[in-house]
């Protein structure tokens, strides 16, 4: 059976029409490429085609586009996030700096004191750093970290740079009690700067203020007086500050006045205080020198040069072995 012969012939067949549609074609080629050239026909067609072809490519690309913008704000978010809580951790670090900064000079500035205290008035003295606190309601106390080992005894006076702080009651090892002038048992000697009036200054329980009960009706005691040392019974060295008169009164009996005064030492912020060796100088002169000697084994003293008296100097001004030059017989 014979095969059905195709309808349609290829375009470039191997005839002359094939070839004479060939030169048709490439004819009409060459013609519009020169007119291209010269007046632009096609790029206008593309522009217009872009320009047509440019919306549908653009809602094409919409959900790639939205996926892309979720990804970068989500990512702009954390990041910032992060950012955020790194710097507000870095806020936080700068500000304990600095507070630790303010607290770490604070303590320098009243070290500084102390030792000016120290040099400006030649004291004996140590340092100690307050370890502990009781201010109840009838204790007023603190604990320092000096003891038996470093020399402390009980009854040494116990100041800062601003004034009486207490005195140490209680002396163990390696630290010490200090009662402090606010405490309700503790009284001190004190005169009134501006008339020389002697009178006691008594604790409180408050823990705040020092109480004058016993104050003559006809003395000049004003607010805003000053209280210092007046250095009898020999605990308290004479003219240390010990607090400020801020309120006088009639007393309930009626026959005395009372005054209340604020302790002038910080008793509540102090972290370091100074213990006193010093005690106050007896009155009369100051026993005389004794020439020296040569040694005992060539010329020794007399058995009287040992007896000679040492009340005028103070108890703890120099080791016991130094306060006798004699040797006995």
């Amino acid at each position: 059976m014979p095969l059905a012969r195709e309808e349609s012939s290829p375009l470039f067949a191997g005839t002359a029409a094939g070839t004479l549609r060939l030169i048709f074609y490439l004819a009409m080629a060459l013609v519009l490429m020169v007119l291209d050239h010269r007046n632009g026909w096609l790029w206008r067609l593309r522009y217009a085609t872009a320009i047509v072809v440019e919306p549908v490519y653009r809602l094409a690309s919409l959900p790639a586009d939205g996926f892309h913008a979720l990804g970068v704000a989500f990512a702009d978010r954390r990041m910032l996030t992060e950012q955020n809580q790194r710097l507000r951790e870095d806020l936080l670090l700068a500000n304990a700096k600095l507070n630790r900064m303010a607290a770490v000079a604070e303590q320098n500035q009243r070290l500084k004191e102390l030792l000016d205290t120290q040099h400006s008035l030649e004291l004996h003295v140590q340092l100690a750093r307050v370890i502990g606190v009781d201010l109840g309601a009838y204790r007023h106390r603190m604990m320092i970290n000096l003891g038996a080992r470093d020399g402390i005894k009980a009854g040494q006076p116990v100041i800062d740079a601003h004034g009486v702080v207490g005195q140490i009651i209680d002396v163990l090892p390696n630290s010490a009690m200090v009662m402090l002038v606010t405490d309700p048992d503790h009284a001190v000697p004190v005169v009134v700067q501006r008339t020389g009036l002697r009178t006691i200054a008594y604790g409180s329980r408050n823990g705040q203020q020092l109480t004058l009960p016993n104050v003559p009706m006809a003395a000049d005691v004003h607010v805003g007086d000053k209280l210092l040392t007046s250095g009898l019974g020999g605990r308290f060295p004479q003219g240390f500050p010990v607090g400020e008169i801020s309120n006088v009164e009639a007393a309930a009996s009626g026959m005395f006045l009372e005054a209340r005064a604020e302790p002038t030492a910080d008793l509540d912020r102090a972290d370091e205080v100074l213990v006193l060796h010093d005690l106050a100088e007896a009155a009369g002169p100051p026993p005389p020198a004794q020439p020296a000697g040569p040694p005992a084994s060539d010329a020794p003293a007399p058995a009287s040069t040992t007896a000679a008296p040492h009340t005028a100097a103070p108890v703890s001004a120099k080791p016991a072995s130094a306060q006798s030059t004699g040797t006995p017989p």
